[in-house]
């Protein structure tokens, strides 16, 4: 009786998936023809290609897949936008949107926007598509929102060669941030209820990418590369100097959330930034800092954070942000079935669409367990040196002109 419930809740929750989207396919067949390869995705067949879904959806070829992918008419902006929708609903508002690339090894050179080029995929330069994604997180669960294919400028100059892909006139060259930061824009203007952004430092270092995020008044934890400029009125530092300078009590041993093993647990550091003139309001309602992450196995590798958060706010939740990129990851796989596709942009799009809203299911049916509880740390009280750029304002740290000379030409703004 229990194993019949719980299939029953399962098909009434994809039921109320689908049924969003119905009004996205005009005719009744590709109705169901999606909601087999949906349900395809969602199977158990050893392998997610063409033909695999087709022989576990009844089909005797993947011909009708193909056409859902390829030709038939419906829009999978449409969709996207359905699937994002349909993920804050079940996760709640107050989450963190998550940006990162990922890489789809691939043979041959007509796929959209295949080439050699690196890949965290595979940790080299390889025969990839790259796809630009977003994932809302809470502590209900993860599921992708938004994605977006990075067409290399040996494609968007090769109009010929686009054409043949099906990649529409109007679509020019874009860097993985600006990619990023339409995602973003998108998201955030279509009410999706993320209280914060974070991305890894190929993001996260980008000027832009930070500024966009604190005009549209979001909060971001990012991480940055060690050679990350630090910047105010009175000169330019380097982020891992400043972090040098941190006195011994201004680390805590804080968890950044659960992983496979447990509490993944650090030594952090963190202070604010001085106010910057230019940008901020007075009195400011958000606050500027420099973190950094450093390993108890290896007290030489620390990683590096740029963040904007209200005021108030406490080191931990900074710290449980800056440790949320993880969940993107898992979110990947979903998007990663190998489905028989011909290579085309128009296939790469509804696909990986679809396989958002089946990975978007399964995530709004473990929603329905409550997680929570992290861990918190407290700060010891002694004071630095009075010659250290750390100084104590109260329960945090804020940073005050450095010591030591500028490494570069001051410069008006962070």
């Amino acid at each position: 009786m229990e194993g019949m419930t719980e299939v029953a809740f399962w098909a009434a929750e994809l039921e109320s998936a689908f049924t969003r989207l119905a009004g996205r396919f005009a005719r009744a067949d590709l109705r169901w023809r999606m909601r087999d390869y949906v349900r395809g995705l969602l199977g158990r067949a050893t392998r997610k290609n063409g033909w695999q879904l087709a022989e576990w959806a009844g089909h005797r070829t993947p011909d009708g897949f193909q056409r859902l992918l390829n030709s038939s008419v419906w829009d999978a902006d449409a969709v996207r936008d359905d699937v994002r929708d349909y993920v804050a609903e079940r996760l709640g508002p107050g989450g963190v949107l998550i940006l990162d690339d990922t890489g789809f090894i691939k043979k041959g050179t007509t796929s959209a926007g295949v080439g050699r080029q690196y890949t965290g995929t595979s940790g080299k330069i390889d025969n990839c598509q790259i796809g630009v994604f977003a994932a809302y997180a809470t502590s209900l669960g993860r599921a992708l929102v938004d994605r977006e294919l990075y067409l290399p400028k040996a494609w968007t100059s090769d109009r010929d060669r686009c054409r043949a892909a099906k990649i529409p006139d109007e679509r020019g060259f874009a860097t993985k941030g600006e990619l990023a930061r339409d995602i973003v824009r998108r998201c955030i203007a279509a009410g999706l209820p993320a209280r914060w952004v974070t991305a890894d430092e190929a993001y996260g270092q980008d000027w832009h990418f930070r500024r966009l995020l604190e005009q549209l008044d979001v909060g971001y934890v990012v991480a940055v590369p060690k050679s990350q400029q630090i910047k105010s009125l009175a000169g330019i530092w380097r982020i891992d100097q400043l972090i040098e300078e941190a006195p011994l009590d201004a680390w805590q041993r804080l968890s950044c959330g659960e992983g496979a093993k447990g509490p993944r647990v650090y030594d952090w550091a963190a202070a604010k930034l001085p106010t910057n003139l230019i940008f901020d309001p007075d009195p400011p309602t958000h606050h500027r800092w420099v973190m950094a992450r450093r390993s108890l196995s290896d007290p030489g590798e620390i990683a590096y954070y740029l963040a904007y958060a209200p005021i108030g706010i406490e080191l931990a939740e900074l710290v449980r942000v800056a440790g949320s990129p993880w969940a993107i990851e898992e979110c990947f796989q979903a998007a990663k079935n190998e489905c028989g596709l011909d290579g085309r942009y128009i296939g790469w799009y509804r696909h990986i669409t679809l396989s958002m809203l089946a990975h978007a299911v399964l995530t709004a049916l473990a929603a329905q367990a409550q997680a929570g509880g992290e861990a918190k740390g407290a700060a010891e009280t002694d004071h630095p040196p009075s010659h250290s750029p750390w100084q104590r304002s109260g329960d945090s740290w804020t940073l005050s002109c450095p010591a030591h000379e500028p490494t570069a030409i001051p410069s008006s703004t962070h």
